[in-house]
């Protein structure tokens, strides 16, 4: 290479240091916000969790704390003072809540509580689906009939997580209507269901025998 050659590479060499440290100083605030970034998103992932644990550990203890009185109406009480930070946990509260007014008589109160559930479109479907259909067995001896079976219906659409427990309560409404082969049929229904637990299987059996009835229990080969 001669020494012309030479020079020009060095000059080309000297060009080229120039450009990026000029495209450094122009540039180089980039990478470090971007470091900054990372580094302060960590940090406020790992003070946001440790805040959910805190608010986790503070409604547990509250929750413990008013669940310890031995009075029904003690526990509802402690109950209704107790705050959640989020849907799902407030539900976990209005479902104590509400099972603590039913023990204590306050069967109002619960209803209301449990239809606080059932109305919130923030949580799952489970939680609603769960409530009214509490709600509904709450009110068996004070809501008429054809309400509590118009909302025992809409929980035992297809599809419905509590489909198989509505026609149970279903079919004890026919029961108590005094339509005996109303009641036996819905209960062979729901022998012959292949969703059917061994429970309610068990309950549904002795029901149509009380009602003097003959049992269809679903075979195996027909699953």
């Amino acid at each position: 290479m001669s020494d012309t050659d030479s020079f020009i590479d060095e000059v080309t060499e000297e060009v080229r240091r120039d450009r990026l440290f000029a495209l450094f100083r122009r540039y180089g605030w980039i990478p470090m916000v971007l470091i900054v970034l990372v580094v302060g998103g960590a940090a406020w992932n790992e003070y946001r969790k440790a805040q959910e644990r805190a608010e986790a550990e503070a409604l547990g203890d509250a929750l413990l704390a008013a669940m310890a009185a031995n009075e029904p109406a003690a526990r509802a009480a402690g109950l209704t003072a107790v705050t959640a930070a989020t849907p799902g946990a407030n539900a976990v509260v209005e479902f104590l809540l509400a099972g603590a007014q039913a023990e204590a008589g306050d069967t109002l109160a619960a209803v209301a509580a449990l239809n606080n559930i059932a109305t919130a479109g923030d949580l799952p479907e489970i939680y609603r689906q769960i409530a009214a259909f509490k709600a509904l067995t709450l009110q068996a001896e004070t809501m008429p009939a054809a309400e509590r079976r118009a909302g025992f219906e809409a929980l035992a659409r297809p599809g419905m997580p509590l489909r198989m427990l509505a026609e149970e309560q279903l079919a004890m409404i026919d029961m108590a209507e005094g339509n005996t082969e109303a009641a036996i049929a819905r209960y062979q229904a729901i022998l012959q269901d292949a969703e059917v637990t061994s429970d309610l299987q068990q309950r549904a059996t002795q029901a149509i025998v009380s009602l003097g009835g003959q049992p269809e229990v679903r075979s195996a080969s027909q699953g």
